[in-house]
């Protein structure tokens, strides 16, 4: 008896030890790590601006207070250093690279190509054909707003003669003279438009030379899309011998010439940064983003130094360019 008990709790220690040697062993789950993004902006200016750079550089500040995110950006850098800039911050760990200006789209687009896994976001005047998965595309559509500044200046004018000054003759401005000249058009109104270049978004200099040319040819009204170089167009205005007023473009500059200043057509970055970044965060790596009056663009209002008949009308105007009921056409045609 005694052995037989010997011999069955030896026949349970072995049966024991096989079970044990012969279950699958336990697999370690970890939760899933939720991806951590950091953001690199390149501006083509300096964030003092109080320009287009300025505007960008909100749009990085409210990004990072609103989701925590790591940025850094690099300011006045030139195309042919914008390769060589993304490069450095993807060596960083930088995972969204967001190109500020319609000048470094095309670096941009191929550096997408060439780096699958990092996120780029650039801007320009028309969209990407065989854009890259990884590429955003905002479409800035000046050309929308400057309808809008068309229609004031045209029923502001007292002289009937409005004149359009931009900096370089590119795409985009091209786009925004055509919109101008439509919005006159659909007007009815009789008033000319005088379609002038500075030769430079940022030269006060040459932009007040260029404003004095125009006033003395009796425009009374002239629609800057200049930069820096705006600040020489205030000087003119200011120191014409007839009143002249001007609208200008990104950022409320009303405190520069109070009493020549109509409006300005407002451009923000924050909203769309934001809600790109969310959408990158969802999955989705690319796509296209036009800017618009939903999107980022406004009047900025009350206008200023105008009859009360005018703000009536353009009441009407904005709410119909808000809904989609006008209709502008993107026309980026040379001028001659």
């Amino acid at each position: 008896m005694k052995k037989s008990r010997i011999l069955l709790l030896t026949l349970v220690v072995l049966l024991s030890i096989l079970t044990t040697q012969c279950a699958p062993a336990a697999v370690a789950t970890e939760a899933p790590t939720t991806k951590i993004y950091k953001l690199a902006a390149i501006f083509p200016g300096v964030i003092t601006d109080a320009d287009y750079n300025t505007l960008a550089y909100e749009g990085i500040v409210a990004l990072k207070t609103a989701t925590g995110i790591e940025t850094a950006y690099s300011e006045s850098v030139a195309v042919p250093d914008v390769d060589r800039v993304m490069r450095e911050y993807i060596d960083a760990g930088f995972n969204i690279i967001w190109t500020h200006g319609g000048q470094f789209v095309t670096q941009t687009a191929d550096l997408a190509v060439q780096f699958p896994d990092v996120v780029f976001i650039a801007e320009g005047d028309a969209a990407l054909e065989n854009s890259p998965a990884n590429l955003w595309f905002i479409d800035r559509n000046f050309h929308v707003g400057y309808y809008g500044i068309g229609a004031i200046a045209a029923r502001t004018t007292k002289t009937g003669k409005i004149g359009y000054l931009g900096g370089l003759t590119l795409p985009f401005s091209y786009a925004e003279a055509h919109a101008v000249q439509q919005a006159v058009k659909d007007s009815g109104l009789d008033v000319e438009v005088k379609l002038v270049w500075a030769g430079d978004f940022n030269d006060p200099t040459k932009a007040r030379q260029v404003a004095d040319a125009l006033i003395a040819e009796g425009v009374d009204v002239i629609m800057s899309s200049l930069n820096l170089g705006v600040f020489g167009v205030f000087e003119s205005v200011k120191a014409a011998a007839t009143p002249v007023l001007v609208t200008v473009k990104y950022t409320d500059k009303s405190s520069y010439a109070p009493d020549n200043y109509i409006t300005s057509l407002i451009y923000d970055f924050s909203g769309p940064l934001t809600d790109i970044y969310n959408k990158v965060v969802a999955g989705e790596t690319g796509g296209y983003y036009p800017l618009g009056f939903a999107t980022g663009v406004k009047f900025n209002t009350p206008l200023m130094n105008v009859d009360a008949s005018v703000i009536s009308q353009m009441d009407t105007v904005i709410a119909d360019l808000n809904s989609g009921k006008i209709e502008v056409v993107k026309d980026s045609s040379e001028i001659k």
